[in-house]
């Protein structure tokens, strides 16, 4: 959940590493540093501006190394930040992953008179490193030797300090691109701190060892073998994103959901035969006509993306579907068939348990799919087939606009897989239509933005709160009390609304206030008991409802009025009120929206 960045070239290391770091703050921001070569290292904790103003003395130099962190081993201080050096000040190492046998590596180099400093399990790299050096190996023959001896998930970029122009660099289970420049290489954790610089990247594949200097890079297997990786030019998709006008990330990607819902349905739709057109699906099309079994996969909010995926695709194409948080997949033992598809939900396409799940999947011999945000990304790679979000960059750690494409981009594949089937060309035509209609009607939500501030500044103070939702809603409920979660540090629990009796109401108070996600649906006339129950106990109850709802003022402290649509669409627009509920609230307690405390947004550990 860290973030590397790496520069060798001609111009200025220091300001090409911090800027990096700045572009790469949202994988970690506890604490941060750079190991420039011939001029040393420079650690802060906290953002990535503390670094750069206790470096504005430190000279620019031509190569380095730099790492923004999200504290795993050891807690946030100078001492455990990145890079990391060997006791003899030969190895320099910038690290993102764990490894997991450190404890036991870290003992026998004591025993041979390694002192540590740090609480890391990263410091073990350079130890070993330099042990290697001391029993006669040249440094390129001891990082490998190292690589042989740590267990785990790694992407690695280590510089000698007697070498001014190399970058060593490892990955296993952790992304790593190598970004091509006219004035110089880089290497970093994802494309964004590349944007403004390469032109084309090269993705390194788990088990790739490479040197870099500042006009060409080495690739090889950790055997010593050549390997040969293609470059591929700087996705357009990747531009570094600004705040602009606004002022937080969170609120201007949310500001951004009806593009999204524009970018994931364009050139997709073929209203007159009533299907989608999925390019990323043709190669595999065949083969998911047999398919009677979907196992959808993905972590936090992507999960809560899934579950919505799992009605509709149920209801619309008539196939079985299961949805599985991802870090718990390969820990079961799960029933597969020849006729079961895995599908990946991920934004960056990075999530260390969701490709884990992918490569379970994959060792089973089942066909794998992602729906993935990052073009390039691991997901994207090594899965069989599967669909781009084209969401754009996402800097805010709360997911908001990449929830929205991602159940957009399963409302279209269940189109898909429906009129592969027994789904008619007249629903097909009306699943396209609606979804062509989303973004003016989240226009209509996020125009009447002030009615929702004001509505969320009456529930800031509130220490405990619960999100209810029925049917396509449920996930919703789960997904708005996350994001209350994350932002705004309010306990806020999601739970079915049909739940209530079974024990929730237990909680119910004049000091526990209800949102309820409540629309004209197939299931309105439940959520209205459900909500008389609430009121029966005193509970305050915010509702979102449907426009032109009568009755729902009636029986609701606060309402707030969403267009309709279509039930299975219905939770597009719901989850835009309450992600900027969740924002307003946050907002107004002061709280730094985009960078919650204890998360990042890219999970690529364990």
């Amino acid at each position: 959940m860290c973030g590397i960045i790496a520069y060798a070239g001609t111009k200025g290391a220091k300001d090409m590493l911090i800027d990096g770091l700045e572009a790469l703050e949202y994988r970690g921001y506890d604490s941060s540093g750079f190991y420039i070569a011939k001029e040393g290292s420079v650690k802060s904790v906290g953002r990535v501006a503390n670094l750069r103003e206790k470096a504005v003395k430190a000279k620019q130099g031509s190569t380095g190394i730099a790492h923004t962190r999200w504290a795993t081993h050891g807690v946030p201080s100078e001492v455990n930040a990145h890079p990391h050096m060997g006791s003899q000040k030969r190895a320099y190492v910038v690290h993102n992953g764990i490894v997991e046998n450190y404890q036991e590596l870290k003992e026998g180099l004591k025993k041979s008179g390694v002192i540590f400093k740090s609480e890391t399990d990263t410091e073990v790299i350079p130890q070993l490193i330099e042990s290697y050096i001391e029993k006669g190996f040249d440094f390129h023959q001891a990082f490998l030797k190292t690589l042989g001896d740590i267990r785990g998930t790694y992407g690695l970029a280590v510089m000698d300090a007697f070498d001014n122009e190399k970058i060593y660099v490892a990955r296993m289970g952790s992304p790593l691109i190598i970004g091509i420049a006219d004035h110089g290489r880089f290497v970093a954790s994802d494309n964004s701190p590349l944007a403004r610089h390469a032109h084309s990247v090269v993705y390194l594949n788990d088990g790739d060892v490479a040197i870099i200097t500042g006009n060409e890079h080495e690739i090889f297997s950790q055997k010593g073998e050549r390997v040969l990786r293609g470059e591929e030019k700087m996705s357009a998709d990747v531009a570094r994103a600004e705040k602009g006008e606004y002022k937080h990330f969170m609120e201007k990607e949310i500001m951004e959901g009806a593009r999204v819902v524009e970018n994931a349905i364009r050139g997709r739709i073929e209203i007159d035969d009533g299907t989608v057109k999925l390019g990323g699906l043709e190669s595999v099309a065949d083969r998911l006509r047999e398919i009677d079994r979907i196992i959808i996969v993905g972590c936090g909010t992507a999960y809560y993306a899934g579950l919505v995926g799992e009605y509709i695709i149920e209801e619309y194409a008539g196939v079985s579907v299961e949805v599985e948080i991802a870090s718990e997949f390969r820990y079961r033992k799960p029933v597969l068939t020849p006729r079961t598809a895995l599908l990946a939900v991920s934004q960056s396409g990075e999530t260390a348990d969701t490709l884990e799940a992918i490569r379970e999947a994959k060792r089973k011999g089942i066909l794998t799919l992602g729906i993935v945000n990052v073009v390039g990304s691991s997901i994207a790679r090594e899965t069989d087939a599967g669909i781009y979000n084209h969401a754009g960059p996402e800097i805010g750690v709360a997911s908001t606009k990449a929830f929205i494409s991602q159940v957009t981009v399963l409302a279209l594949f269940a189109v898909f897989l429906g009129r592969q089937r027994s789904m008619s060309l007249v629903t097909g035509r009306r699943i396209g239509q609606e979804l062509m209609l989303l973004p003016q009607k989240i226009e209509s939500i996020l125009s009447k933005r002030d009615e929702l501030k004001k509505i969320a500044l009456a529930y800031k103070d509130v220490r405990d709160m619960l999100v209810i939702g029925r049917k396509y809603n449920m996930p919703i409920a789960y997904e708005g009390a996350l994001k209350v979660k994350e932002v705004s540090y309010i306990h806020a629990e999601g739970y079915g609304a049909g739940e209530m009796k079974h024990g929730p109401l237990a909680m119910i108070d004049e000091h526990f206030p209800t949102v309820a996600i409540a629309p004209k649906d197939s299931v309105y006339e439940k959520n209205i008991s459900n909500i008389q129950e609430i009121r029966a106990r005193k509970g305050k109850i915010f509702t979102i409802a449907t426009e032109g709802d009568s009755v729902i003022g009636e029986v609701s402290n606060d309402v707030f009025y969403i267009p309709h649509t279509i039930e299975a669409l219905t939770p597009i627009l719901s989850v835009v009120p309450l992600q900027l509920f969740a924002y307003y609230i946050a907002d107004a307690k002061g709280l730094d929206v985009d960078k919650p405390k204890n998360l990042a947004k890219s999970v690529t550990v364990e």
